[in-house]
């Protein structure tokens, strides 16, 4: 009677290890070196993007002008990054192999680089001039930033960003969350660049109208 009971039980452990299995070979797959290294270098990428962001401000603006939006996290962008999370995990446990293309993901790493450095340059050359809020009123502080990279393009921190959202993507090898970001993020500084570009005009007149004139705005097909 024993013997009878154990033989199902013994059948039925056997029947749940194989449904496991698939489970556990997916997170194998997850927690590779290739999983481990795409993830961990998204995770610092971002954690240094928005502290660098915040610390800038403040040490431009001071403590007392700064508050924790110049952390730059909105719950659009962090839905947005979850969802990138959550393609890179379904594709390494279904598509490992999709992760494999290391070039692919070197020149995300890449761009994720160039994108910081550009954008920070940005800020630090611009100054007090650099806010994150557009602004609609005229400080006496404000001044039209044309050397350096602005020398270059209108809006280097806008082409940083762009470069930097993209690189992510591209980085992690998620080809849906790449196009999606790119859309998405150029869309935006379209959108964006005009509105801001209303007030420049107003501050500081015929002088940024000829700057516009010779030096693009650093977002593709957007004058």
């Amino acid at each position: 009677m024993i013997h009878a009971i154990l033989i199902p039980s013994q059948q039925l452990l056997n029947s749940i290890g194989s449904e496991l299995k698939p489970c556990k070979e997916s997170m194998t797959e997850i927690f590779t070196d290739t999983g481990f290294r795409q993830l961990t270098q998204m995770l610092l990428a971002i954690i240094f993007f928005h502290t660098s962001e915040y610390i800038l401000a403040r040490a431009i603006h001071g403590p007392s002008r700064v508050t924790l939006s110049s952390l730059l996290i909105t719950k659009h962008y962090a839905f947005a990054m979850l969802v990138s999370i959550l393609e890179y995990l379904i594709e390494i446990t279904l598509f490992p192999n999709l992760k494999q293309h290391w070039w692919i993901s070197n020149v995300g790493l890449v761009m994720i680089l160039l994108g910081e450095v550009l954008r920070k340059t940005a800020i630090i050359t611009a100054g007090r001039s650099f806010t994150h809020l557009i602004k609609i009123r005229h400080e006496e502080h404000h001044r039209l930033v044309t050397r350096g990279v602005y020398r270059i393009v209108r809006h280097p921190s806008y082409s940083g960003f762009l470069v930097w959202s993209v690189g992510t993507q591209v980085m992690l090898c998620n080809p849906v969350s790449a196009v999606a970001f790119a859309v998405v993020v150029w869309k935006f500084f379209a959108d964006r660049i005009p509105y801001e570009e209303h007030y420049l005009k107003q501050f500081f007149g015929r002088e940024y109208v000829e700057y516009a004139q010779r030096v693009h705005s650093g977002v593709p097909f957007v004058n």
